[in-house]
């Protein structure tokens, strides 16, 4: 028998951890996401990934593409789904058009780095992102080995 993925937040629907190793998260954004009826079952049985996910933003408009979610078995057959399509990110003008102007003139990128419930509606939480080097990448598994050790450290001789 599977076991079942244990869940910090009841509201988290899906964690992009990748996007927090590669990148610097200089900023975080929160916006609404356009779903269809079967997205949005599909999502409350968690069948969403948004690794390999990123965030276009083109004639003053965001998307999320490269999300894949899978349609369940019992969806309707007379509709098609397609798992990995466009999908359209609700923000205001001015946050979508600061991304913009920040993403052409100083190099950040943005990047989806989580989907969670709020009021019943999908949320998703964006960030303003600076790409980490090599060298930044082997630092931050250093400083994580080195809290879990104190963590440990700590538990043990307290």
């Amino acid at each position: 028998m599977a076991k079942k993925k244990k869940q910090n937040n009841p509201n988290s629907i899906a964690q992009n951890k990748k996007a927090r190793f590669d990148y610097f998260i200089e900023e975080t954004f929160e916006a609404g996401l356009a779903l269809e009826g079967w997205e949005v079952k599909s999502l409350r049985q968690g069948k969403v990934q948004i690794n390999e996910s990123y965030i276009l933003l083109k004639n003053n408009e965001a998307w999320l593409f490269g999300a894949l979610i899978t349609p369940l078995i019992t969806a309707s057959t007379h509709s098609n789904h397609d798992p990995l399509r466009l999908r359209k990110l609700l923000m205001h003008r001015k946050e979508i058009d600061r991304l913009m102007g920040l993403v052409d003139q100083k190099g950040f990128t943005v990047v989806p780095l989580g989907l969670h419930w709020s009021k019943g509606k999908v949320k998703i939480s964006i960030g303003l992102a600076k790409g980490k080097k090599m060298h930044d990448k082997r630092a931050t598994q250093k400083e994580r080995d080195w809290n879990r050790d104190k963590q440990r450290i700590l538990k043990y001789h307290a």
